[in-house]
């Protein structure tokens, strides 16, 4: 239970964020994103104070043995750049970029009832639909199946 109550407040607090920062905002995102015309770089400040709360964050877990709520820390192991990496990061940044949206933002605009919030969650959601489909590793198509079974 402490660990859903955990959630939820660094969700709201994540959510908050967002709004103040007017990173639900498109075309706030989009004037950042356009450095060479009427570019707006008050997102920068967002990025620098993400980075001056995460650093030390990241520190300090460094030399914990094991997070407070959980039984060991979830920390990718791959280094490698691959070709699907790759191409998810370009298809992740050009979709940035032409709606000025990206998943976070977008799920925190859903509460404002934003048309465009809504259209991108539901063309995310579909994306990812697609994705398990057809290209997810048979392994995962089949867990997602075995742990659906097991929530109905």
């Amino acid at each position: 239970m402490a660990r859903i109550l955990v959630a939820l407040l660094a969700g709201l607090v994540f959510g908050i964020g967002l709004v103040v920062s007017q990173m639900v905002v498109p075309a706030k995102v989009l004037g950042f994103l356009d450095v060479f015309g009427a570019w707006d770089p008050s997102l920068a400040f967002v990025m620098g104070g993400a980075i001056l709360v995460s650093a030390p964050a990241f520190a300090l877990a460094r030399r914990m043995a094991r997070p407070a709520l959980a039984r060991s820390f979830e920390i990718p192991t791959r280094r490698d750049l691959d070709p699907r990496l790759l191409s998810g990061a370009a298809i992740f940044g050009i979709g940035w970029g032409l709606v000025g949206l990206c998943p976070g933002p977008a799920l925190a605009a859903l509460g404002f009832g934003l048309g465009p919030a809504f259209l991108f969650a539901g063309s995310m959601v579909a994306g990812m639909a697609i994705f398990h489909l057809t290209l997810a590793p048979p392994a995962a198509r089949e867990g997602a199946a075995t742990s659906a079974g097991a929530d109905a």
